[in-house]
């Protein structure tokens, strides 16, 4: 216990003592001992000279350290950065895309006049509702939309304009129950109408039954009726289904665009339905929901 209470004391008597040498050796009075104090203190001057390398290199390493943690939030802002500026330019790049496609339809299209909108809401299955398919886009009466005018993509037809507001309108689908479509085989040309069904691709009803039709065969409007112009793609029968029990064949059509994915779509402005006098607007099957009250 004493011995380590006078460590310190030692210590302190030795770096004294040098400091002592030390002055004594400058001013030339250590001559004949300088030998020999050197021998007796080198290990001292080594020890010293370590620590304070190891002092050096620890200090540098905290720099170091530092100085890599600095660096290492910066690299990681700018990954972060980059990788929303990524997505960024991948979302422009995509919206781009369908641009170019909409107006490359457009342009093999120039019979009739476009206007593009956005999908705003959409109500797929609702059963709630008197029309369970439909979707809101950001057009409305003072777009100059109209009721019944043709909703498309440039992957085809989507549906018709059921209900229009000042800067917004409904788009009833031709995937729902209440959606009646003149239709025809691109390829054998047999008529038909394509007849939405709840939670089900439509069905082609009133095919002739002396007409060929087959599995993969590209469904268009007919243009009769006058309600949807000739030519739009609807869709691609997938099943033929024949009855003795029925005069007329039937085929389910699988729609070409995927109402899912849907978030742009054109409308058809300069075309004008054939009749839409008393065409009820989804709104007058519905019951208002009550204000709550103060």
């Amino acid at each position: 216990m004493r011995v380590l209470r006078s460590r310190p004391l030692i210590l302190l008597f030795v770096v004294v003592g040098a400091f002592v040498i030390m002055f004594l050796d400058a001013g030339g009075q250590m001559g004949p001992f300088n030998d020999a104090i050197q021998r007796l203190l080198r290990p001292f001057d080594i020890a010293f000279t370590e620590a304070r390398s190891d002092l050096a290199e620890m200090l540098s390493t905290a720099r170091d350290l530092r100085t890599l943690r600095r660096e290492n939030s910066e690299l990681q802002a700018l990954v972060e950065r980059l990788t929303v500026e990524n997505l960024e330019l991948a979302e422009v790049r995509a919206e781009n895309e369908k641009l170019r496609a909409f107006l490359a339809f457009a342009q093999v299209n120039p019979t009739y006049n476009f206007r593009g909108g956005q999908i705003i809401a959409r109500a797929i299955g609702v059963k709630a509702s008197p029309y369970a398919d439909t979707l809101q886009i950001d057009l409305g009466a003072e777009h100059g939309i109209r009721l019944g005018m043709p909703v498309v993509t440039d992957r085809g037809l989507v549906g018709r304009i059921a209900e229009v507001f000042s800067n917004s309108s409904t788009v009833l689908l031709l995937s729902d129950p209440n959606s009646s479509i003149n239709v025809m085989t691109q390829s054998s040309r047999a008529p038909g109408t394509l007849n939405g069904r709840a939670g089900q691709d439509p069905v082609m009803d009133f095919i002739p039954p002396d007409m060929k039709v087959a599995v993969g065969e590209i469904v268009i409007t007919s243009g009769l009726g006058g309600n949807f112009p000739k030519g739009l793609v609807v869709g691609q029968i997938t099943e033929v289904l024949h009855s003795d029990n029925q005069p007329f064949q039937r085929a389910v059509v699988r729609p070409t665009v995927d109402f899912d994915r849907l978030e742009l779509v054109l409308v058809i402005t300069s075309f004008t339905p054939y009749d839409t006098a008393g065409e009820p607007a989804i709104s007058s099957f519905l019951t208002p929901t009550p204000a709550p009250t103060p």
